[in-house]
This record gives C-alpha cells, structure tokens and sequence, in this order.
C-alpha cells in the first residue's frame, strides 16, 4: 500500500508542532480539536492516531531528558501505576459502548472540551501554581506522595484515552504540587516520559479498536518533526508573556467550541 501524503495534515502537524516547540503544551490540545472541527474526522479516530502521534514526538523529548538525567524513574512508574490501568479500563468501556457510536463520540467530545478549559486555566497561572507549590512543607515529597501520584495518573488516563489532552498541562501542574522539592526541568522531563508509554497503550488500544488512521499519522509526523525542531530553536527568542497567553487564549476558545459544537 502506498503511502498518501495529504498537504493540509502536514501543514497542521507542522503548525502544531511549532506551537508545542514554542511552548512545550498544545500537543494533545490543539491537535485532536483541530482535526475534529476543521477537518470532520470522527473524536475516536482524531484521539486515537493523536495519540500515536504524541507517543512518537515525546519519545525525541525523553531520549534528550534522558541523557541530561532529567527524569525521576520513580515517579513515572508511579504515576504509570495509576494510569496504565485506568487507560486499559477505559478503552474496555469505550469498546463495550461502541468506539463509532453516538454516545462515545458525545462523551469524548465532552471531556475534550472540558479538558482543553482546564489545560488553558493550568497554563496560565502555572507560574502562581509553581509559587504556591515551593512554599509547601519541604518534607513533603517521595513517601507521602506515592498514592496521590498513582491517583494523579490514574485520572490522567482515563482523560488522556478519552481526549489525549491531560498528559501535558495537567501532569505538570498535578507534579509541582506533590514534589515541590524537584526542579522545574526534572518535573517537565519525567513528564514528557510518562506520557509516551502512556500515549502509546492508549494508541495500541485505539487501534485494536479501529480508530486509527495510519495515513493520518503519517502525514501529521512529516510535518511535526521540522515544526518542532523550528518551534524549539524559535523559542530561545520569543518572550514568555506573549507565548503563555496567546496559547491560553486558544486552548479555551477551542475548548468552548468543542463544548457548544
């Protein structure tokens, strides 16, 4: 079978894929409403090649954290404890239900929409979260985090097998609350590498179910790998305060739509 390269997915995984170098969010958040509402692809069959997509475009981040030792192991199995299961219960329910039918398509547009808000809300007051976070109790941290972090993970994947929005904003945010003491860049890397197991049982999954276009994904990675290596370099230039709002501002437009489409 030949391979079919469409134009416009490439331009939108190369724009989204600047968007998510630019700022390190959006991946997930723009690009599952993008082909929803611009391109009228079913939610089941947008979130599940996204996912694959962003399984694959993370593995490059995890590979970079990973060799600056910027990723707690720990943690990730942690919160893989608590998502991988969730994503597996999930996808069951999503199989039980009908992966094409009316109802999963209600329910996913639903909680992407509702996601993509709280994404938006998460980004724009990350750095007052941040603050909050570093004034907490500094013994709190590796013991008595354990199982709020395997719960962290487990709503993390029940949103991102329903969405692929949740694993970015959301995961970070929910990071700096339970471990204060590590370093932003140690917070962002582990991250980064529990998303891409996490997005690539959820994607097999949406696969397994028929929700996966490989043509799709092939055309959306041809154009995200130069955006994001553009996206990254551009970001050493573009200022903070215009990048964080101007994402905010789009994420809860795009939510807002998805809640009234």
């Amino acid at each position: 079978m030949h391979s079919i390269i469409q134009p416009a997915y490439v331009f939108s995984g190369a724009l989204v894929g600047i968007l998510v170098g630019l700022t390190g969010v959006g991946g997930g958040s723009l690009m599952t409403p993008l082909l929803v509402l611009f391109f009228g692809i079913h939610p089941s069959t947008a979130v599940g090649t996204d996912l694959l997509f962003a399984s694959a475009t993370k593995v490059v981040g995890t590979a970079i954290h990973g060799s600056g030792k910027t990723i707690d192991w720990n943690i990730v199995g942690r919160l893989a404890t608590g998502s991988i299961p969730a994503t597996i219960l999930t996808l069951i329910a999503v199989n039980h239900f009908g992966v094409e039918s009316k109802g999963v398509a209600v329910v996913i547009s639903l909680t992407l929409g509702v996601a993509l808000i709280i994404s938006a809300i998460s980004l724009l007051l990350k750095d007052r979260v941040i603050a909050i976070a570093t004034k907490r109790n500094p013994d709190f941290g590796l013991h008595t985090s354990y199982w709020a972090t395997v719960a962290v993970g487990f709503v993390v994947g029940i949103l991102v097998s329903l969405s692929s929005v949740g694993a970015g904003a959301l995961g970070t945010i929910a990071l700096f609350f339970l471990y204060p003491r590590l370093p932003i860049v140690r917070i962002v890397g582990t991250d980064i590498a529990h998303a891409v197991p996490l997005a690539f049982v959820a994607g097999i999954g949406h696969w397994l179910l028929g929700s996966v276009n490989f043509h799709l994904l092939e055309s959306l990675l041809v154009g995200s790998i130069p955006g994001i290596i553009v996206g990254s370099l551009a970001a050493r230039h573009a200022p903070d305060w215009v990048l964080k709002p101007s994402l905010g501002l789009i994420l809860t437009i795009v939510g807002v739509k998805m809640l009234t489409a």
